[in-house]
C-alpha cells in the first residue's frame, strides 16, 4: 500500500474513532435528535460542495427515492441510536461495538442476497458475538448500566449492515459520493421535526458546539470523502480495514481526553469482535495473500 494511502487510512481511523468522543461530549447538552440534525446539516453542506465540484448532482436526483431510504437506514436511525448509547457507554465501548457492522452485513447479505458464508466466516460470527456477550455481561455488572444502550448500539450497526445490502441491490453503479450526500440531506429532513420538538432549553456550551461541529465536518463530511478516495485508490477490500483502526483510536482518544478506563473483559471482548470481523469478511486473507507474478 502506498505511504499516502496508508496515511489516509490511519487518518480516517483516527477521525472515526474520535467521532465517539465528540458524541459523548455533545449529546448530553444537545440531546439525541438535535445533535443528529446539526451533524447531518453541516455534513450535507460539506459533501454537497464536493459533489457539485465533481458534477455528481444528476446521480443524486435520479435515484433520490432509494437514496432517501438509505438516508433513513444508514444515517438517521443509527446516528440517533449511537447518540443514545453515548449517554451511557464509554466512547471506547461504542467504538468497539461499531466494529460489529461488517458481521451484521455478512449475515443480512446471506439471508437476503443469498451471499455465501464459508465455515470460517460462520466461526468468525460466533467469535464476534461471543465478544459482544462478554462486553454486555461486563457492562451490566456495572452500577447503573443496563442492556438497553448496548442493544441500541448493536441495532445501529445492524442498520449499517442492512444498508450495505440495500445499496448493493438498489444503487449498484451509483456514485458513492452522491449516495452519501443525498443520504445526509434526506436524514436531516426526516429528523428535523424531532429535533425541533426536542430542542434543548438552554444553548449548548462552546465545548459542546465545538464537538458537534467536529462530528459533522470531520467525522462525517471529510471522513466520507477520505473513505471514498481510499476505495478508489486501493479498493473496498483494503479500505474496509479501517474498521480495525476505529476501535483502537476510540479507546486511545477516550483514555487521553475523557480519562476512560476499559476493563480487561471489555478489551478481550473487543479483540474477539475484531478477530470475528476479520474471519467473516475475509479481509485478513485478501490483505496478506501473495500475488502471483505475471507470466
Amino acid at each position: 500500500m502506498p505511504v499516502k494511502d496508508l496515511a489516509a487510512l490511519l487518518l480516517l481511523g483516527a477521525i472515526w474513532g474520535a467521532s465517539f468522543i465528540f458524541m459523548r461530549v455533545a449529546v448530553p447538552e444537545f440531546g439525541v435528535f438535535a445533535l443528529v440534525e446539526v451533524r447531518t446539516l453541516l455534513a450535507t453542506i460539506v459533501l454537497l460542495a464536493v459533489l457539485v465540484f465533481r458534477s455528481g448532482m444528476r446521480d443524486m436526483f435520479t435515484h433520490w427515492k432509494a437514496i432517501a431510504l438509505i438516508g433513513a437506514v444508514n444515517t438517521a436511525i443509527p446516528f440517533v441510536l449511537f447518540n443514545y448509547s453515548s449517554l451511557y457507554l464509554e466512547a471506547g465501548v461504542n467504538a468497539i461495538l461499531n466494529a460489529t457492522a461488517p458481521m451484521f452485513g455478512a449475515v443480512i447479505a446471506f439471508l437476503w442476497l443469498c451471499d455465501k458464508l464459508s465455515k470460517k466466516a460462520v466461526l468468525g460470527l460466533l467469535l464476534g458475538f461471543a465478544g459482544v456477550i462478554m462486553i454486555s455481561l461486563q457492562k451490566m455488572g456495572e452500577q447503573g448500566v443496563t442492556i438497553i444502550p448496548i442493544i441500541t448500539a448493536l441495532l445501529a450497526t445492524t442498520c449499517y449492515g442492512l444498508a450495505a445490502s440495500m445499496m448493493k441491490k438498489y444503487l449498484q453503479g451509483v456514485k458513492p459520493l452522491a449516495v452519501a450526500t443525498g443520504s445526509q440531506a434526506s436524514a436531516s429532513l426526516l429528523l428535523m421535526p424531532f429535533a425541533i420538538y426536542t430542542m434543548p432549553e438552554t444553548m449548548p456550551s462552546v465545548v459542546a458546539w465545538n464537538n458537534a461541529i467536529a462530528l459533522a465536518v470531520l467525522g462525517t463530511g471529510i471522513a466520507y470523502i477520505l473513505y471514498f478516495s481510499l476505495i478508489a485508490n486501493i479498493g473496498p477490500a483494503k479500505a474496509i480495514t479501517v474498521a480495525y483502526l476505529v476501535p483502537l483510536f476510540g479507546i486511545v482518544w477516550g483514555l487521553v481526553f475523557l480519562s476512560e478506563k476499559l476493563s480487561l473483559p471489555t478489551l478481550m471482548g473487543g479483540g474477539l469482535i475484531l478477530i470475528g470481523v476479520a474471519m467473516t469478511t475475509g479481509v485478513s486473507v485478501s490483505l496478506f495473500k501473495r500475488r502471483r507474478a505475471p507470466a
